[in-house]
């Protein structure tokens, strides 16, 4: 069996071409142009780059775009008080403040001083808990772009067993949350489970969120199963130099799976594409417009 690569690059592209014409209805219609805010404190690269990238991303879409670039000493009551200002703002439909933060700040309390209905991360307390309890909230962007392309590939998701393997905030808790509220049979396994080859064995869905490159091999997997990789891991190459791995091994498994995301161009790209999506969806919210329909939970 060769598995089908779920192309994250290409079905991204789609979902910001469908962000992109609800923003254009939205200012047809409404005169209001949704707006997004990223905080970022310090100069981490990696951050850096992926700042930009969003940035370059939000106007493309038609979307208004502000950047807040802090030094990495700025302190927690002046990073507060931004962030009630950006709270404030009704030209700010969304609100993202880049992570990790320099590490005398608060994380916590920094995500938890962003009002709920702008916090397109879907981080916050009060969206954490409406999403375990089953109604609307604002979605963390990983998992909703996993759940899109399981929806896009598999249609109804009702009754198939899944498996999560990892327990993060961030990723793992939400996935499982999101596959429950699909009618998922949901399995949530991590670094203390008994015999963790055979509870993936058992999954017609194996989401794979741990941290650990090429961990899943393919005699984990069950034929035919759907094996979305959220790992981005860089690993030495023999010849030297690095390349991106991620939580499966690929080649193994795409010879037992139905169909695979690979790494790079699977989750990750889905990820911007997704707080594009929940930054319209706040904004529909926020103004009680009708929500674009396929971009939420």
């Amino acid at each position: 069996m060769s598995a089908q690569i779920i192309d994250g690059k290409a079905f991204a592209a789609k979902v910001r071409g469908q962000v992109a014409e609800h923003v254009t209805r939205i200012k047809e219609e409404n005169g209001i142009t949704p707006g997004l805010a990223v905080v970022l404190v310090g100069e981490d690269p990696a951050s850096q780059v992926y700042v930009r990238s969003k940035g370059k991303q939000t106007v493309e879409a038609g979307m208004n775009s502000y950047e807040h670039k802090l030094d990495a000493d700025t302190s927690q009551d002046d990073l507060l008080k931004l962030i009630a200002d950006l709270n404030a703002d009704k030209d700010v439909h969304g609100i993202l403040v880049q992570l990790p933060l320099p590490k005398h700040l608060n994380e916590d309390l920094v995500i938890n001083s962003i009002a709920p209905e702008k916090d397109v991360d879907g981080f916050h307390i009060s969206n954490v808990g409406l999403l375990g309890t089953g109604q609307k909230s604002m979605v963390p962007c990983t998992p909703l772009g996993c759940l899109m392309m399981l929806r896009d590939y598999h249609g109804s998701l009702s009754g198939m067993n899944a498996v999560v393997i990892g327990r993060s905030n961030i990723v793992g808790k939400p996935m499982a949350q999101l596959l429950l509220g699909d009618s998922c049979t949901v399995t949530i396994a991590h670094s203390r489970t008994k015999d963790l080859p055979a509870v993936v064995r058992g999954a017609d869905i194996v989401v794979a969120a741990v941290g650990r490159p090429e961990m899943v091999p393919g005699d984990w997997i069950k034929p035919g199963a759907t094996v979305i990789d959220v790992g981005i891991n860089r690993i030495d190459k023999p010849e030297g130099g690095t390349r991106l791995v991620g939580d499966v091994d690929y080649a193994s498994c795409a010879e037992v799976a139905g169909a695979v995301t690979p790494v790079p161009g699977g989750v990750g790209p889905m990820t911007i594409a997704c707080l594009l999506a929940n930054t319209v969806t706040a904004c529909c919210r926020i103004h009680g417009l009708v929500e674009p329909e396929g971009l939420t939970a």
